[in-house]
């Protein structure tokens, strides 16, 4: 086997960040069976317990909150609250992002003008004010926060699929295709979408952490997933009184939120490097 041979693997993804994303999202999806305890269960008795804390025959491997309730538990059902709202937040605003990015760029014209205005709107306006009115109007929740999310996200996969669309647009072969009476949805899902595709794959990657941080920032200020549902964001909210006498509680998840992202952005600028030489 030849040298060159041996480091492809290495040249296609960076392989810790891609295997600690890999074994996070699991611990989200298997949550309710990797969790020691139940992540609700209050026992005042054990409260502010640290880690290693053995209580009614089980270990707090990470010791307990305020409420006594296990921290490992909670950091483990809060990665299943915070993937999920990332991944459907990346999925809903790409949707919405790139259908509007490819119709502005593939008609031109005055749709061209009316969608790309409207997405200049929207990125005018600050994302923290836009939260907190569509919190303020809808309230709190989980699906609400996804709402938010989509809100002010898609309209950097616009301006992504707009730019790529007007490049593909140009293409002989997408010219044919329309001189031969090839519809719009065709022409946008068959031909101009395969090819603008990549670069769409890197953004989608990098919001992926920013849309966990979002989360968790909506949730540290009260506007995100409500108590006593375990939110990462949340827990450092309270973990932030307890920092002199309890160190653990803000520390874990803190650590937690900066592993995800990490691995998700060191895989976001790889998939870049790739994609870049690809061309």
């Amino acid at each position: 086997m030849s040298v060159a041979a041996t480091r492809l693997p290495a040249r296609i993804l960076p392989w810790w960040p891609a295997i600690l994303l890999g074994a996070m999202v699991l611990v989200a999806i298997f949550a309710p069976l990797l969790a020691p305890m139940d992540p609700d269960r209050q026992n005042l008795l054990a409260r502010l317990k640290v880690p290693g804390f053995e209580s009614r025959g089980a270990t707090n491997w990470l010791g307990t909150d305020e409420l006594g309730r296990d921290i490992l538990s909670r950091l483990i059902h809060g990665a299943r609250v915070s993937i999920s709202v990332a991944v459907l937040s990346v999925l809903l605003s790409g949707v919405v992002g790139i259908t509007v990015g490819m119709l502005a760029g593939y008609l031109r014209g005055w749709t061209e003008t009316v969608l790309m205005r409207l997405v200049d709107i929207f990125l005018s306006i600050p994302a923290i004010l836009l939260a907190i009115i569509t919190v303020a109007v809808l309230g709190p929740g989980f699906f609400n926060v996804i709402l938010v999310l989509v809100l002010t996200r898609w309209p950097r996969y616009a301006r992504v699929a707009y730019g790529q669309t007007l490049s593909v647009a140009r293409q002989p072969f997408v010219t044919l295709a329309r001189s031969m009476g090839c519809s719009v949805p065709r022409a946008l899902l068959r031909h101009i979408l395969p090819n603008i595709i990549g670069p769409i794959l890197v953004v989608a990657t990098l919001e992926f952490g920013l849309m966990v941080l979002f989360e968790a920032g909506l949730s540290f200020l009260g506007l995100g997933v409500q108590p006593p549902t375990a939110s990462w964001g949340a827990m450092l909210s309270t973990g932030r009184n307890y920092v002199a006498t309890a160190w653990w509680i803000a520390t874990f998840p803190g650590l937690a939120l900066f592993m995800l992202v990490l691995s998700a952005n060191l895989i976001g600028d790889r998939l870049s490097d790739i994609i870049g030489k690809g061309r």
